[in-house]
């Protein structure tokens, strides 16, 4: 059946790939971006911002569904901007008469202390559901697939240091999955009566450390890794370390570092009912993510 699709984030790293395959699936896409202007991905650009009520309100207008793949990272107040967006946004496809609100937020078991981060994306679920709109929620770990920030960091740790110093955290289990199945799984809960209004957690086959994480893709790219530990590397000197050895700014790494010190592994496996399917071994999604970056630094070359 064929929908009509806004999704918000459309030209984030997860939001251009969702665009491209809903196209391909036949669905009208609405990419909402505050810069329609300068939007050269797929489906047909709208402009709207989570911070405009009024810009969503005619963004949304007419729409059956839409994908919420927004969030501040970059700012030292996220939690208060994510809450009032999701607010906006619930609000907004209400009263737009939205059918279904597809959100990707973040594991971690319910119950526990979550960082600022995790527990700012849990907040967000459960306000987007507030203003009565099923809301199917996705959460997965680090995504790995070129241009997403959690893989980059693993990537230019690997490139960049001849002698990994490891502060405490790369001992924390998480569970990584590709990108092209985060996609297949966002395109597959879409109008699917088995996952509207439910929470489900999303991951690869593998379970793995942060060091292995490192060592793994360190041994994909032929490159050495020994670790030297620092167990009292705090989290604040751990997010300069990462800024000063990454491109990622300082309050993005300090975010991700509260997250990294939280076990982050898949509790509920329903999701394979509702959109069946093998996933992607860590391995080959670090080859994929490589490959990728390879043909992208090709494009941008002068010929």
């Amino acid at each position: 059946m064929t929908r009509t699709v806004l999704v918000a984030g459309a030209s984030g790293f997860i939001g251009s790939h969702l665009c491209r395959a809903l196209v391909q699936e036949g669905h009208e896409v609405r990419a909402m971006t505050r810069h329609p202007e300068t939007y050269d991905g797929a489906g047909t650009a709208v402009a709207g911002d989570v911070a405009d009520p009024g810009a969503l309100a005619e963004a949304l207008a007419g729409a059956d569904a839409a994908y919420y793949l927004v969030h501040s990272l970059d700012s030292a107040d996220f939690e208060d901007k994510d809450a009032q967006a999701a607010r906006n946004f619930a609000a907004a496809a209400r009263d737009a008469g939205v059918q279904q609100i597809v959100y990707l937020g973040g594991l971690g078991r319910d119950g526990e202390e979550l960082s600022p981060h995790l527990r700012s994306r849990r907040e967000v679920e459960h306000l987007l559901a507030e203003a009565g709109v099923p809301v199917t929620t996705l959460r997965a770990a680090v995504v790995v697939g070129h241009g997403g920030i959690s893989w980059e960091i693993t990537r230019q740790l690997v490139d960049h240091l001849p002698v990994m110093i490891t502060p405490k955290w790369v001992d924390t289990k998480t569970q990584p999955i590709a990108l092209p199945d985060v996609v297949r799984y966002l395109v597959g809960v879409l109008g699917n009566e088995k996952a509207v209004g439910r929470t489900f957690e999303i991951g690869g086959p593998d379970v793995l450390r942060y060091i292995d994480m490192l060592r793994r893709a360190a041994r994909i790219k032929h490159k050495p890794m020994p670790r030297i530990p620092v167990p009292l590397l705090t989290p604040r000197l751990s997010s300069y370390w990462l800024s000063f050895v990454t491109d990622v700014d300082t309050k993005t790494a300090r975010t991700l570092v509260d997250s990294m010190t939280t076990e982050v592994v898949v509790q509920d496996r329903s999701i394979y009912d509702v959109v069946p399917g093998e996933t992607m071994g860590y391995d080959d999604a670090v080859r994929l993510a490589l490959d990728e970056r390879e043909e992208a630094e090709a494009s941008r070359e002068p010929a």
